[in-house]
């Protein structure tokens, strides 16, 4: 070998040519190390992810010992004060915990660690990926925003001496763009802090609504008209055993209407022998609202092309049965309910038939074409019931139906194997990045970040020693 030449590690020919036999072991031996390396990384990625920090880890293994404890020995006059002794003990480590908890939230925020996972907002990733309604995810994030304006009062919270719901009221006066009018109109910040923390463990702590009310009052004494639909909300959380609850609240025109039209419900269907309480009534008002609502047909919105229907995927054989199958049919929104509430539905519906393959798939029922035409939609609403992506809750109506291999880049065929039902938002992170794949043991869709590594939903605990 010359060197007028220069050095040349693989050339053409000879022994380590890239197509002579060691050139090729050697190519294929730093192929397997760097898949042993992405794989290890990928893993290290993961394991991150599910496991708990020590810190957390050591203080949830002393507070599982605290589950379970029975009553000290003793009449009366012992145990009444040692469990109310405990009671307040433990209300006090709660309160603890919850500030770390929303600090915790705080500090993820502002890092958009949320977008780790693929989600907007940490709301979200903790309905998704902690099991908890987007209420309590709300009050979350907004105690840990107030703790940030706040340090004296983060400071009692994080002794236990205020509560989480003392927090909460606070929050309506404590952001920042009211601690900053309060600021520009000669007002001490931390003197209304001071005033709000005295109230709240002080020796009339029931004052607190009032002194923060008297607060955003002074604040905003007139304030613009405020908008009405900003005025109003409504939260309606499934229930684990199926139904949910609602709760929320209107501007009084708003009220009004709601009111008066449930109450025409209300009283219309009460009859002589009506042993049902006001609530009751009440409520069976609001289901008889939206009987007539979708009755209507033309008048009801569009979702989707739709117009709103109630959907439910049961079996051919548990609708055709006389006897009653609990869990026999999942309603649009994921929960179940008997094949007999499932027949009710049908009795005024268009029945539509979705075959079902032994791997979970609805089988393909329409020929390839680019765009997913409504009859494979209706089948991958039916298998998927929502967003696929891990901790999306979002309903079928809100969702894409994506091509899992790309029609043009992939030749992904327009078939329901091929189809997943994907978000806006989610849509457009599984086309920068991320991933999502069909499992046929589990019978289900499973995510993948950009890494590789797979995002598991729920929360992880570390057994206790």
């Amino acid at each position: 070998m010359g060197l007028d030449g220069g050095f040349d590690p693989f050339p053409d020919g000879g022994t380590f040519a890239l197509d002579s036999p060691a050139g090729t072991a050697t190519m294929a031996a730093l192929a397997d190390e760097r898949a042993t390396e992405k794989a290890a990384a990928r893993e290290a990625a993961r394991q991150l992810s599910l496991q708990l920090p020590d810190d957390v880890a050591d203080v949830l293994a002393m507070a599982l010992r605290l589950v379970g404890v029975g009553p000290p020995e003793g009449g009366a006059a012992v145990q009444a004060p040692a469990l109310l002794a405990r009671v307040r003990g433990l209300t006090q480590l709660a309160s603890v915990i919850d500030t770390a908890r929303v600090q915790a939230v705080r500090s993820a925020e502002c890092a958009q660690a949320a977008e780790f996972d693929g989600h907007k907002s940490m709301a979200s990733w903790q309905v998704g990926h902690l099991n908890v309604s987007s209420a309590t995810a709300a009050r979350a994030v907004r105690a840990g925003r107030t703790l940030e304006q706040l340090p004296t009062w983060a400071a009692a919270a994080a002794s236990g001496r205020v509560t989480p719901d003392q927090t909460a009221i606070v929050a309506k006066v404590a952001t920042h763009a009211r601690l900053a009018v309060a600021a520009e109109m000669g007002a001490d910040v931390g003197e209304i802090e001071r005033a709000l923390l005295d109230t709240a463990t002080g020796t009339t702590p029931e004052a607190l609504p009032a002194v923060t009310k008297r607060l955003l009052d002074w604040i905003d004494p007139d304030g613009c008209e405020p908008d009405p639909t900003q005025q109003r909300e409504l939260h309606l959380t499934p229930s684990v055993g199926g139904g949910g609850t609602i709760h929320g609240r209107l501007d009084a025109v708003g009220f009004e209407k709601v009111s008066t039209v449930l109450t025409a419900f209300q009283q219309t269907g009460r009859v002589a022998d009506d042993d049902r309480n006001h609530a009751q009534q009440m409520g069976d008002a609001l289901v008889q609202l939206a009987d007539a609502q979708l009755a209507c047909g033309d008048d009801v919105p569009m979702m989707r092309k739709h117009r709103a229907q109630i959907a439910a995927t049961i079996s051919a054989e548990d609708l055709l049965d006389t006897e009653v199958v609990s869990d026999a049919a999942r309603l649009g929104s994921g929960q179940v309910v008997s094949n007999t509430a499932a027949q009710q539905l049908s009795c005024d519906s268009i029945i539509t038939r979705v075959l079902f393959g032994p791997d979970g798939m609805p089988l393909n029922i329409g020929r390839a074409q680019r765009l997913v035409p409504a009859h494979i939609r209706k089948a991958a609403e039916a298998r998927d019931g929502g967003c696929v992506f891990a901790g999306c809750s979002a309903p079928t109506w809100w969702c894409d139906a994506h091509h899992v291999l790309e029609w043009i880049a992939d030749h992904g065929e327009t078939s329901v194997e091929n189809t997943a039902l994907l978000c806006e938002r989610h849509h457009t992170k599984v086309h920068h990045g991320f991933s999502i794949r069909w499992d046929p043991d589990d019978r289900r869709w499973r995510t993948y970040r950009e890494s590789g590594n797979e995002i598991v939903v729920g929360s992880q605990t570390r057994p206790s020693p």
